[in-house]
C-alpha cells in the first residue's frame, strides 16, 4: 500500500501541527482543554483528507 501524495502532504501538517500544539502545553503557553481542542481540530481535518 502506498500514500498518495495528498494524504501524505495531510499526514506531514498533522504531525508538524500537533507537535506545535503539544509543545506550546508543554511550555504552559496553553491548558490542557484548549490543547485537546486544537489536536481534535486537527484530527477533524486529517480524517477529511483521508480517502474513503
Amino acid at each position: 500500500m502506498t500514500i498518495d501524495d495528498d494524504l501524505q502532504a495531510a499526514l506531514d501538517q498533522f504531525f508538524e501541527r500537533t507537535d506545535v500544539a503539544l509543545a506550546e502545553y508543554d511550555q504552559g503557553y496553553t491548558d490542557a482543554d484548549a490543547t485537546l481542542r486544537v489536536l481534535r481540530d486537527h484530527v477533524e481535518d486529517l480524517r477529511e483528507a483521508a480517502p474513503e
